[in-house]
């Protein structure tokens, strides 16, 4: 890695952001464009997809225009968006250029993984003498089960072979113990090998539950092929070209890499070295000129684990001193309110369904006018109606924030 003396400190960092993320003035996507969902997601690299209405809401929160059900278009009708089991085994939507990047860096790594865990399971329950040859009969049993249907759940495939409905005890022996039927495992890991994707939901466009399809309902030809090593320092660069500048932890946490697969796609990349106040940073070697100056402060209200705030592992420059009110236990964002490159605040959904923002610092009259009409957009775009209102931004852990806003599950 080249070393240059070129600082770049918090303001530059945060004008990036509001830039590259597409979340300042001017910089958002066109909405009414068929492509404006895939672009935004390629401004992320991936969108991350744990929480399906985080997907919506993060795209639309950087478009102009759009709405609910362009974005499912986008996923489920044009096919221009993929969800796929990436980086730190987690769910992302991806553009369909970038998903192959993904599945070669990171997601053939957590299909051996997942695959040699489901071994494991199967070898516990006395299947067979030999588990591999038994799981790999079972695997074609399925794919051509789901071929033939179309598309299917995993209870439904569950249906056309009795091996699918073979049990299995996850945790064996702790106190969140449970029994599945392999064909969810199963599922699971010929997804991350790259051969079904998640379809459709179940429900509607906040619902967890699947619809599994063939791969080649989204790509005729399959997942282009990438070298690994290859689309190691590929992915590496698009997301330096995001969220760079940062630092070899950032992106190691990002990208769930160990510290080997960092180092080798670094040296390929050959990134520069710049300070980042007393921290070594890299940037891509041609992005060292600083951003354009944006005519106007901005804000955003981004969903629970919007791809933003989970780029990066140390968030200091742009999160303060917020972390216990809007992380969860287990390192998890929720909802957040932005001013300017940094996050002031959150918000959530009282329990008539009205958003409603908190800000955790005094950010001024012109942060509190800009989140109030950020707000308004935001209900024009969940429609009315308590009931989807409120389902559509609830989150499974419910931060310390989003309790206190009346954000959490409503009680009985």
């Amino acid at each position: 890695m080249a070393r240059v003396t070129r600082r770049i400190g918090v303001a530059e960092r945060r004008a990036r952001l509001g830039l590259r993320h597409r979340l300042a003035a001017g910089a958002r996507a066109d909405g009414t464009s068929a492509d404006g969902p895939a672009e935004v997601a390629r401004s992320l690299v991936a969108v991350h997809g744990t929480d399906p209405s985080s997907v919506y809401l993060g795209l639309l929160a950087r478009m102009d225009g759009g709405d609910i059900p362009s974005v499912g278009r986008a996923l489920y009708e044009d096919r221009t968006l993929i969800r796929l089991l990436g980086m730190r085994r987690t769910v992302f939507v991806a553009s369909l250029d970038i998903a192959p990047v993904i599945q070669a860096a990171c997601s053939a790594t957590v299909a051996a993984r997942e695959r040699r865990k489901l071994l494991g399971y199967l070898a516990e329950t006395g299947v067979a003498d030999d588990v591999e040859r038994w799981l790999a009969d079972v695997e074609l049993a399925a794919l051509a089960a789901l071929a033939k249907r179309g598309e299917a759940t995993a209870g439904e495939l569950a249906q056309d072979d009795e091996r699918l409905r073979t049990q299995i005890v996850l945790s064996r022996g702790k106190s969140y113990e449970g029994k599945v039927n392999l064909a969810s495992r199963v599922l699971l890991v010929l997804a991350a090998q790259g051969q079904v994707v998640r379809g459709r939901p179940l429900g509607t466009w906040t619902s967890h539950q699947y619809r599994w399809s063939p791969l080649t309902r989204w790509c005729p030809q399959g997942l282009p092929e990438w070298a690994v090593e290859e689309a190691e320092a590929e992915l590496a660069r698009l997301w330096l070209g995001a969220f760079g500048p940062a630092t070899a932890d950032d992106l190691r946490w990002w990208a769930g890499w160990t510290k080997t697969q960092v180092r080798r796609a670094l040296t390929r990349l050959a990134p520069v070295e710049v300070d980042l106040d007393g921290a070594a940073g890299l940037v891509l070697a041609q992005d060292l000129e600083p951003p354009p100056e944006v005519a106007e402060p901005w804000a955003a209200l981004l969903p629970g684990l919007d791809s933003t705030p989970m780029g990066w592992q140390q968030r200091d420059w742009f999160l303060g001193q917020h972390v216990p009110r809007l992380f969860d236990g287990y390192g998890n964002v929720g909802p957040t309110l932005w001013w300017d490159g940094r996050i002031v605040g959150g918000w959530a959904q009282d329990r008539d369904g009205e958003i409603v923002c908190r800000f955790l610092e005094d950010a001024g009259a012109d942060a509190v006018a800009a989140a109030d009409a950020a707000a308004r957009r935001l209900a024009s775009l969940l429609g009315s109606g308590r009931a989807l209102a409120r389902l559509a931004v609830r989150t499974r852990g419910p931060t310390w924030l989003e309790r206190e806003l009346g954000g959490g599950p409503a009680p009985p």
